[in-house]
């Protein structure tokens, strides 16, 4: 009897932590896939949650990534063979090790307020670099999101480099 009690217990316990947790979001979200874009095996996908508090939550998740470094995020205006495409936002740098990054919005740069909607149909991309150094201009990955998704991506070569700052 004492075993049922506990095991009750922590059901209970877990069942309020994942209550709260999910409490967070809407339940909304969309996926962008992020592809290859240099002689590295890195792709992956950006996914956009809504969150209850009016803001979203963009996940980049990559494959192919290891080790201590940080890789630069961005998400820009425009498609992403626009070699001039200006940064909307810069995101949370992936982590090697993990391959993900999470950054939580609400405003471009330029404080424009923007919606879960406004994000999901945003005419911009992400890339993600090698590094924020030397090799800032090798782009690892990259997508386009939102009304830039509806032109057909055809590989590495639709992809340009960024606009040097």
């Amino acid at each position: 009897m004492r075993t049922l009690i506990f095991v009750l217990g922590l059901f209970l316990i877990q069942s309020c932590a994942d209550v709260s947790e999910k409490s967070d979001y809407t339940g909304r979200e969309y996926t962008y896939a992020l592809i290859q874009s240099a002689d590295f095996p890195i792709s992956g996908n950006a996914t956009f949650y809504e969150r209850n508090d009016g803001t979203t939550e963009i996940k980049v998740t990559l494959s192919g990534t290891e080790g201590d470094i940080s890789h630069p995020v961005h998400f820009h205006y425009g498609n992403v063979s626009n070699p001039d495409a200006e940064i909307a936002i810069v995101l949370t740098p992936v982590f090697g090790k993990t391959g993900e990054s999470i950054t939580i919005v609400k405003t471009l740069m330029d404080e424009t307020t923007l919606s879960y909607d406004d994000f999901v149909n945003f005419d911009g991309h992400i890339k993600i670099h090698l590094d924020d150094g030397p090799n800032k201009n090798t782009i690892l990955a990259a997508g386009n999101i939102g009304s830039a998704s509806k032109g057909k991506l055809t590989g590495r070569k639709d992809i340009a480099v960024c606009k040097s700052e």
